[in-house]
This record gives structure tokens, C-alpha cells and sequence, in this order.
């Protein structure tokens, strides 16, 4: 039983890296069409789209990050992947624009650090 909820917990830190992938490409892509093509804004910077990534990141975060520290002890993931989540949900407080993707791409990537330190440390 403890084999299989490590296993499962594994996985979903591996989601939480491939969605943290996913809304750093979803980021860059928009700010490049929006800006060099001036296409896509409309369904690109949708602030649905943002509040459910961000949904989705706490949700995963906390649940394997979290945890991931109470099986292993170490606090680096957690205080990584809080910042991480801080970040990302500061990003819904400014306007669409450069501040917003700065913003989300630093809480992306410190998310996903925090979800590889924690399948580090449980190995």
C-alpha cells in the first residue's frame, strides 16, 4: 500500500513539472503572438485560463509537495514550491503584460524546482 501512494505521489510531482512546463511555453508563446503578430490575445490571456493553472498548481503542489516533506523532513521543496505558488498567484493581481508573464515564469519555475527537490529527496 505505502509503495503504491509513493508511486502515485511520484507521478503527480512529474504533472506538477509538466504542468509548470506547460503554463512557462503557454506564457511565452502568448506574449510572441500577442506582441510580434498581434493574434491570440482574446483566448491566450484569459484570466480563466490563469485562475485554473493556478488551481490546478495548488491543488497538485500541496498535495505532493506536502507530502513529500512529511515523509522526508526537508523544508526546501516546500518553502520552493510556496514561493513558487506566491508568485504565480500574484500574477492575477497585475494587468496582462510583461509584468504578468515575469511574474507567473519565476513562480512556474521555482514551483518546478520544488517539485524536483522532492522527488530527489524521496529517492
Amino acid at each position: 500500500m505505502r509503495a503504491a501512494l509513493l508511486s502515485i505521489r511520484h507521478r503527480l510531482d512529474r504533472v506538477g513539472i509538466a504542468l509548470s512546463g506547460l503554463c512557462l511555453v503557454h506564457c511565452l508563446a502568448g506574449l510572441m503572438l500577442v506582441a510580434v503578430l498581434g493574434i491570440g490575445g482574446g483566448w491566450l490571456l484569459a484570466p480563466e485560463i490563469h485562475r485554473i493553472g493556478l488551481a490546478l498548481a495548488v491543488g497538485v503542489g500541496i498535495v505532493t509537495i506536502g507530502l513529500g516533506v512529511l515523509r522526508h523532513g526537508r523544508l526546501a521543496p516546500l518553502v520552493l514550491g510556496a514561493i513558487g505558488l506566491s508568485l504565480m498567484a500574484s500574477a492575477l493581481a497585475v494587468g496582462h503584460g510583461v509584468e504578468e508573464a515575469v511574474l507567473t515564469i519565476c513562480g512556474v519555475v521555482l514551483l518546478a524546482a520544488g517539485h524536483i527537490l522532492n522527488l530527489r529527496h524521496t529517492h
